[in-house]
């Protein structure tokens, strides 16, 4: 297959170019020659950027992860790939231990089986082990004790694909969870928490790399406490951020990449269940959400995810920021890769990677997306 006249987006820069895709691969960047019977896509006028990564994504489509079902998964799959996200970590909730072990299951079934979307690259363990006075949406009938033996119980045989667990790090035991995840090669993620900025530097130096939906469901930046928000500007670690203009306001937004820098944000959706869907009544970890006008809120009105895709979260910083298209898009594509450890793999353009790979307009409106060097779209 041949992508030609396309704006092939790098991480650095954007420019005009073709690709040759060969067994599931970018074989080659500008060849000079290809044979003639290779299906070609004219990208005239269009951008070819990596498949987007979300990294954390609860559901779509009406399915969620904790249905703990390969038919949800594979829905789940077929909803948000149209939207550019060619893979994905399956995100559980805080929810009984069995419910969260059948989730990983159906993930870990559902990884070897194969999906008709996006692919999924593994869990990202959304508690349970939070602090209860942070919630956000969490059911605060399932929180655990941070403890290497409920770790265990929770993910059974599947500790392969469990690629982050968002925990915090205040909490007895935490640090020793931390230090054996760390030692896995786990990303722990410092999220739900009401750390105070040294408990959270404490945790950073134990082991948390990641940071959980920045701003949302943690301590904030005050002068005399610079709490957790403050400790995230004050450290090398990664953060997300969820740029639906609902769970952060833009300049708040404009002023954690500068001072992060975008080398160290991951663009994410934490979408849920009601994502492609309309307006009106859903669940998220077994709790009552109700969306009015994208907004997903549970009943007493704490935001419950969202309904974002990553295309408009592309999209939305793109039109509130000063930023070029090739920065926001590392931030979705080469970064969330980096932080997982498959930037080999996949979230470049780059001969020999997946060919994973999406074709855009100017204004964000996605017109191919190709996973695996086959066209879905």
């Amino acid at each position: 297959m041949i992508i030609e006249n396309c704006k092939i987006i790098f991480p650095n820069v954007i420019e005009k170019g073709t690709i040759l895709i060969e067994n599931g691969l970018i074989k080659e960047i500008n060849p000079k020659t290809y044979p003639s019977n290779n299906e070609i896509i004219n990208g005239q006028g269009l951008y070819l950027s990596p498949g987007f990564i979300d990294i954390h994504i609860h559901g779509a489509g009406g399915f969620d992860v904790m249905d703990g079902e390969y038919d949800s998964l594979n829905n789940i799959c077929k909803t948000i790939f149209p939207h550019g996200t060619t893979s994905f970590l399956a995100t559980t909730m805080t929810c009984s231990i069995r419910d969260i072990r059948k989730a990983v299951d159906a993930a870990a079934y559902a990884i070897k089986k194969g999906t008709d979307g996006a692919n999924i690259l593994g869990i990202h363990l959304e508690g349970p082990f939070i602090n209860a006075g942070m919630l956000g949406a969490q059911n605060p009938d399932f929180i655990q004790t941070p403890c290497i033996d409920t770790f265990k119980k929770i993910i059974g045989d599947n500790l392969n694909i469990i690629k982050t667990v968002t925990i915090a790090p205040e909490l007895e035991g935490a640090k020793e969870l931390i230090k054996y995840l760390n030692k896995l090669g786990i990303v722990s993620s410092i999220g739900h928490s009401k750390a105070s900025y040294k408990e959270a530097i404490d945790g950073i130096a134990s082991g948390i790399s990641h940071s959980t939906h920045l701003y949302n469901a943690m301590t904030g930046l005050h002068h005399r406490e610079p709490g957790i928000v403050g400790a995230i500007f004050d450290s090398d670690i990664t953060t997300e951020t969820i740029a639906d203009g609902i769970h952060v306001d833009y300049p708040a937004l404009r002023i954690a990449y500068k001072q992060k820098g975008l080398d160290k944000v991951i663009l994410v959706t934490d979408a849920m269940m009601a994502c492609c869907m309309a307006d009106g009544k859903y669940s998220l970890g077994g709790q009552d959400v109700f969306v009015e006008n994208g907004a997903a809120r549970l009943q007493n009105g704490s935001l419950a995810g969202s309904t974002l895709t990553l295309d408009k979260a592309v999209k939305n910083v793109y039109k509130n920021s000063s930023y070029g298209l090739q920065e926001i898009i590392k931030m979705v594509t080469y970064n969330p890769a980096k932080l997982l450890k498959i930037d080999n793999k996949i979230g470049s353009i780059k001969e020999g990677l997946n060919a994973d790979l999406v074709l855009f307009d100017e204004d964000i409106n996605i017109k191919r997306v190709i996973i695996n060097g086959k066209i879905m779209l």
